[in-house]
């Protein structure tokens, strides 16, 4: 089934071989290239972002460091396999991310960030629901943890937007993927 619709996006940052945490899910090899003043583009890509979706492991992460979600008043669903009551612009999907992506792309608005975690991009790579990656690798290699990729997907084919370097060592690589997005509602 060919779908329209709303462009759906992940913008994230791993290590340059491939891992987005750590061992234990730690995030702490992100602080290496933190500069006062330097947000490496993300209020930019926000700006085009209404609504985010994100796994349950990443909120709980995220909530555990931060105390509070950063996308402001942007609709955001958490995807759990345990059901929990949503407040306000916060919803909890329990089921499949595919769907849940599939029936955002029917609403109007604008474009929707997928903000981890892996399990949740290997599924959506895997029915082909993201158009643009935005990745920022960190110069540093893990060894261990939690990889972006996984492997058993199918081949998708990108074209670079944009290559960009920092003087921390960061490399951001925007691609968008040329793709016949598809998710069959059974």
């Amino acid at each position: 089934m060919k779908m329209q619709g709303r462009s759906v996006m992940m913008f994230i940052a791993m290590s340059l071989d491939g891992y987005i945490a750590g061992p234990g899910d730690d995030l702490g090899f992100l602080g290496q290239v933190e500069r006062e003043g330097e947000d490496y583009g993300y209020r930019l890509m926000m700006d085009e972002v209404d609504t985010v979706v994100l796994g349950r492991r990443t909120y709980d992460q995220v909530m555990r460091i931060n105390g509070e979600l950063a996308y402001g008043d942007r609709e955001t669903y958490v995807v759990s396999r345990q059901s929990f009551e949503g407040r306000g612009k916060l919803h909890f999907h329990q089921g499949d991310p595919a769907l849940l992506i599939h029936m955002l792309r029917l609403r109007p608005g604008g474009k929707i960030l997928v903000d981890g975690g892996a399990e949740i991009l290997h599924d959506l790579f895997w029915h082909r629901q993201i158009d643009e990656c935005i990745i920022s690798i960190i110069p540093v290699m893990l060894g261990n943890g939690v990889k972006l990729f996984r492997d058993d997907r199918p081949k998708q084919e990108l074209k670079l937007v944009q290559a960009k370097t920092y003087d921390s060592g960061l490399m951001q690589l925007h691609y968008t993927i040329h793709q016949n997005r598809h998710y069959s509602i059974q």
